[in-house]
């Protein structure tokens, strides 16, 4: 090439630069979750809705798709389009126990999603009816043993954190209840304050009010640390339970294949919104604590969780859904 022909196509190349990749977003962002209007992630997801409108002037969508423990949820997302514009509001179920609990998921959260910011996360409190003669852990244990009938403990349903909770403490504490599990936690708490069931693992938001107004006893937090929301609770690990915890995260996720600058601008965005003053105040009513991990490692987090509750269901024989 002559000198002139390179100095010409010098200039041509400067006049028309290559084309940048389009800006993020470019669509309206939707947040999909398996949990109903106004439980603890649909907040989360709602102030991540909020922060992100505001901050790229997007509009964002939050929907509440319920079904099969959050499978169909995330379901959805794994075969949505990985350019950041559908995105899952997750729960520790559908991503770390559900593989272990049902013969076959259509989706492989391993490796059809990708980690993007974990966002909050919620102890379970161990609660009894007031009746029930037991003041401490060790005098429930002890009630257990002394007569392996006498006490039931109620859950969420099959599979649940409220569940598997209950199941780690029976194998820990070598006793034996009869589980009585529910549909939903409304009729639940409703038999658990009349004495129908003796016990429960229930999530921090839906008993802390109940054990406020004296209607239950709360013995324990399922979670390695104490709750901001019941600092004089001790922990199950404190009380003897070396390494129990049983607490329930919440995180956003992303369809595996999304764009790693992408993945970046959520994270930082998202940290921005929990992190918030209004937030954690909202959060703190709840119960929940903010959680800052990188996607690295809410990625460690998930496969450091996944065969601790695939053990567990193992264990414990729970039969897999089909």
């Amino acid at each position: 090439m002559t000198r002139l022909a390179f100095t010409l196509a010098t200039l041509l190349f400067l006049a028309h630069p290559l084309r940048a990749e389009p800006a993020y977003p470019q669509t309206t962002i939707r947040i999909v979750l398996g949990f109903s209007p106004g439980s603890a992630p649909d907040v989360a997801a709602r102030i991540l809705a909020e922060r992100f409108t505001a901050a790229w002037g997007k509009p964002v969508v939050v929907e509440n798709m319920l079904g099969a423990g959050g499978n169909i949820a995330a379901d959805h997302v794994t075969k949505a389009a990985p350019d950041g514009a559908t995105l899952l509001m997750a729960g520790n179920a559908a991503i770390v126990i559900n593989p272990s609990l049902y013969a076959k998921l259509p989706y492989d959260p391993a490796h059809d999603l990708v980690p993007v910011a974990q966002v909050t996360i919620a102890p379970n409190v161990l609660v009894l009816n007031k009746d029930v003669p037991a003041a401490s852990v060790r005098d429930l244990v002890e009630l257990a043993r002394r007569s392996p009938t006498a006490l039931t403990f109620a859950s969420a349903g099959i599979g649940t954190s409220t569940h598997l909770a209950a199941e780690l403490f029976q194998t820990m504490a070598g006793i034996k209840m009869q589980h009585v599990p529910y549909r939903d936690s409304t009729a639940l708490l409703s038999d658990l304050v009349a004495g129908r069931v003796t016990m429960f693992f229930g999530s921090i938001a839906s008993v802390l009010p109940l054990v406020r107004d004296g209607q239950l006893h709360a013995l324990a937090v399922t979670s390695l640390r104490r709750s901001p929301a019941m600092p004089d609770l001790p922990t199950l690990d404190e009380l003897g339970f070396s390494g129990f915890d049983a607490s329930a995260w919440f995180g956003l996720m992303a369809p595996a294949g999304t764009p790693a600058q992408i993945v970046g601008m959520l994270h930082d965005e998202a940290l921005k919104a929990v992190t918030a003053p209004a937030a954690k105040e909202k959060f703190a009513a709840l119960g929940m604590e903010v959680v800052t991990r990188t996607p690295d490692e809410f990625a460690t987090l998930i496969r450091n969780e996944a065969p601790v509750w695939a053990k567990l269901i193992k264990q414990v024989g729970i039969a897999p859904i089909q």
